[in-house]
């Protein structure tokens, strides 16, 4: 069946969309020596979805450091809590990796921020904002993005909260892995597509192109009814 996309999807839509739920497994890493297990296990996937978490600001002249990164196979998300381990060396094996495929979404800025804890250089990342434009969508943000392709919405009521608490909530926990399994879902989709041609792109006009229109065919009618006359 043939898939309808939009190359920018409508936000208002998105409200009533059914919920997107990360249903694998969450671990919470706040040590090293547990940061060095988990990245042995995740240097033998074949594919990851990264995505990081900054305490927000609210008041000028305020910066925080990345305070989580996430990483995601198809059934699980390794939550490290930066702001408690820094960025040990085990991490940076993972970042510099160039063999495993890793997607992420707007990834330079998150290694911006990563590397405002430890410079690091990094490996081999698939930005799906660079895949988008492959089959039209000019959508960036993850939750129109998601929604464009799958019909399900990424709530992001947790996006403002606080990162370096002392204990991150089950909602927290939910929304940070869902961000990051997301990516992969968004990257395997868009391969698929690009793939098999098997969708339909609707191009949407913006208010001041359709305002536009009407004036020209207003003008236009005008015109035909002065020549009528």
């Amino acid at each position: 069946m043939t898939k309808t996309i939009y190359d920018k999807y409508d936000k208002q839509r998105i409200s009533t969309l059914p919920k997107e739920v990360f249903t694998g497994r969450i671990y919470t890493i706040i040590t090293e020596r547990d940061a060095e297990k988990a990245v042995n296990y995740l240097m033998t996937q074949a594919i990851l979805g990264f995505d990081t978490e900054t305490r927000p600001v609210f008041q000028r002249y305020v910066s925080h450091k990345v305070a989580l990164l996430q990483v995601a196979t198809y059934d699980t998300c390794f939550l490290f809590r930066l702001n408690h381990i820094g960025l040990p060396t085990s991490l940076v094996r993972l970042l510099e990796d160039q063999t495993i495929v890793k997607i992420a979404l707007s990834w330079k800025d998150d290694i911006h921020g990563l590397r405002q804890r430890r410079m690091f250089q990094p490996g081999t990342f698939i930005d799906v904002q660079n895949e988008i434009t492959q089959i039209g969508i000019k959508d960036c943000s993850l939750q129109k993005i998601y929604a464009n392709l799958f019909g399900k919405m990424i709530s992001k009521k947790q996006q403002l909260s606080n990162w370096e608490a002392d204990f991150l909530t089950d909602a927290q926990k939910a929304y940070a892995a869902l961000d990051a399994w997301a990516c992969i879902r968004i990257h395997e989709e868009l391969q698929r597509l690009e793939t098999s041609k098997d969708y339909h792109l609707i191009i949407t006009k913006s208010e001041n192109e359709s305002e536009t229109q009407a004036d020209n065919t207003a003008a236009s009618e005008e015109e035909h009814e002065e020549n009528l006359s």
